[in-house]
């Protein structure tokens, strides 16, 4: 099993920025996506951003330009750069990771706790 951990979230005003954190422990060694989710109160859980393990990554039209997916130097950690924040990227954000386990390669999703984002107008 995986386990992930957040860090980051906050209050922040319009155009400002934020860096969010998830870090994999646990069975970390068949990882091959992790990413960020979003999701707004009465919304549906939205992507935002994704890194696979060759390194290509993925984003939300929303965020093209102004959000960052990177790989930490540290193994199985990944940050969230944020810039030019806007009030509708106000939402709880939760870390993804998608991992291989067991003799059968078996495919298995796990969640982060997630983290609050606020961006004041």
């Amino acid at each position: 099993q995986v386990q992930l951990v957040e860090s980051g979230g906050g209050l922040v005003q319009a155009g400002g920025s934020l860096r969010l954190s998830c870090s994999a422990s646990g069975d970390t060694f068949g990882l091959y996506t992790m990413g960020w989710y979003r999701q707004a109160p009465e919304k549906q859980r939205e992507l935002v951003a994704l890194l696979r393990s060759g390194g290509t990554t993925n984003y939300a039209d929303s965020v093209l330009g102004r959000f960052t997916i990177s790989k930490g130097d540290a193994d199985n950690t990944i940050y969230l750069h944020m810039n030019s924040l806007k009030p509708e990227d106000t939402a709880t954000y939760y870390c993804n990771a998608k991992y291989t386990s067991g003799p059968g390669d078996a495919r298995y999703e796990e969640w982060g706790q997630g983290t609050q984002v606020t961006v004041s107008s």
